[in-house]
C-alpha cells in the first residue's frame, strides 16, 4: 500500500473527524450524524492500515482518533453486561475461531499419537511388564480405572479436576512466552498417559468400559487442552514471523487473544469438571453418558464456529477494544 497516496486521500476526512471531536458538546443533528459516519469510516481506515502497512506513527495517530471518536460517539463506557456478552459472543469464539488450525491440527496429532501408544501397549506383553506388574495392572483395568470417577464426593472431585485440567492448559498459555516451545512436551506427556491407559484397558477386553468413561468429559476437557495448546503455538509462530508488522504490535495483539482464550477455558473446563464429576460415574447407560459429553462437545463448536465466522467476517479481530496497539516500552 502507497501509504502517502492513502494519507493524502484521506487527510481531510480524519482532520474533520478531530474538528468535531473537539466540538463534541455543540454539535447539531447532521453533524452528530456526520461524526458517527466520519468514526466508521476512520475505523475502517486503520483495519486498512493496521493490516497493510507498518508505520507505527500512522497506526498510532489512527488508534487514537478512533478512540477518542468512539468515545464521543458513545458518551459513556459500555455497561458491564455488554463488555460481557461481547466477550462471548465476539472476542472468545472469533480467538479461538482464527487459531482452528493450530487447535485442531494438535488434537489429531495428539490423538493419533495415543492410539499408537495404545495399540503398542495392548499388543505387547514385554510394554506391559515394563509399567507393572501383573496383579498390578489387573486392579487398574479391573478396579481402579472405574474406581477414580466415585471415590470422592462430586463437588470435591469436580474442583479437583477443574484444578487440575486448567493448570494444564495454563501451563500451555503460559508458555506461549516462551515461544511455545515447550508445549508439544506437555502435550506428549498427556498423550502418553492417555495411550497407555487405553492399551491396558483395551488389552483387558475392557474397552468399552474405558470409552464409557473417558468419552463423556474427555472430548470437552481435551479440546479444551488442544485450544490452550494451539492458541500458545500460535502465538510463539507469529513472535517468530509477524510477517511486515513490527513484532510488538503482534506481540501485544496475540498476547490479548491468550488472554481471552484463559477466560473463555475457565468456562470450558468447569462444564468438563462438572460432567466428569457429576455424569461420568452416575448410573445413566453409557450411550446416554457418552451422548451428553458428545453434546456438549458439539454445542462447544457450533458456538465458536458460528460466532467466530461471524465475527471474522464482520472484521473482528476478537482484540480488546481501546487497547494499546503496541506492548509499552520505556
Amino acid at each position: 500500500m502507497d501509504v502517502d497516496a492513502f494519507v493524502l486521500t484521506h487527510r481531510p476526512t480524519w482532520d474533520r473527524l478531530e474538528e468535531l471531536i473537539k466540538r463534541r458538546d455543540k454539535l447539531t443533528g447532521p453533524e452528530i450524524d456526520e461524526l458517527v459516519d466520519l468514526y466508521q469510516r476512520a475505523s475502517t481506515h486503520l483495519s486498512i492500515v493496521r493490516s497493510a502497512s507498518t508505520d507505527a506513527a500512522l497506526i498510532g495517530r489512527l488508534s487514537g482518533l478512533v478512540a477518542q471518536a468512539r468515545s464521543a460517539v458513545t458518551a459513556a463506557p459500555a455497561p458491564l453486561w455488554r463488555e460481557f456478552a461481547r466477550f462471548w459472543t465476539v472476542s472468545f469464539p472469533v480467538v479461538v475461531y482464527r487459531a482452528r488450525g493450530w487447535w485442531l491440527s494438535t488434537g489429531l496429532v495428539f490423538l493419533l499419537v495415543s492410539a499408537v501408544i495404545a495399540v503398542w501397549v495392548a499388543g505387547s506383553p514385554e510394554v506391559k511388564a515394563t509399567i507393572g506388574s501383573d496383579e498390578d495392572i489387573a486392579q487398574l483395568v479391573n478396579n481402579d480405572f472405574a474406581n477414580y470417577y466415585s471415590e470422592h464426593p462430586a463437588a470435591s472431585f469436580a474442583f479437583q479436576v477443574w484444578t487440575n485440567n486448567a493448570w494444564v492448559s495454563l501451563l500451555c498459555l503460559a508458555f506461549a512466552v516462551l515461544l511455545g516451545l515447550p508445549i508439544p512436551y506437555i502435550l506428549l506427556q498427556n498423550a502418553a498417559n492417555l495411550g497407555v491407559n487405553a492399551g491396558l484397558m483395551f488389552g483387558a477386553g475392557k474397552g468399552d468400559v474405558f470409552l464409557g468413561l473417558i468419552t463423556p468429559h474427555g472430548l470437552l476437557e481435551l479440546t479444551a487442552v488442544f485450544v490452550a495448546a494451539g492458541a500458545g503455538m500460535r502465538l510463539g509462530w507469529m513472535v517468530i514471523s509477524p510477517g511486515d508488522r513490527p513484532r510488538g504490535q503482534v506481540l501485544a495483539e496475540q498476547g490479548r487473544a491468550i488472554a481471552a482464550v484463559a477466560g473463555g477455558l475457565v468456562l470450558m473446563l468447569l462444564v468438563a469438571g462438572l460432567i466428569e464429576a457429576l455424569v461420568t460415574p452416575s448410573p445413566l447407560p453409557t450411550a446416554a453418558r457418552v451422548g451428553i459429553g458428545a453434546a456438549a462437545e458439539a454445542v462447544f463448536l457450533v458456538y465458536v464456529f458460528h460466532f467466530g465466522r461471524k465475527g471474522v467476517r464482520a472484521g473482528e479481530t476478537g482484540d480488546v477494544e481501546n487497547a494499546p496497539d503496541v506492548v509499552p516500552t520505556r
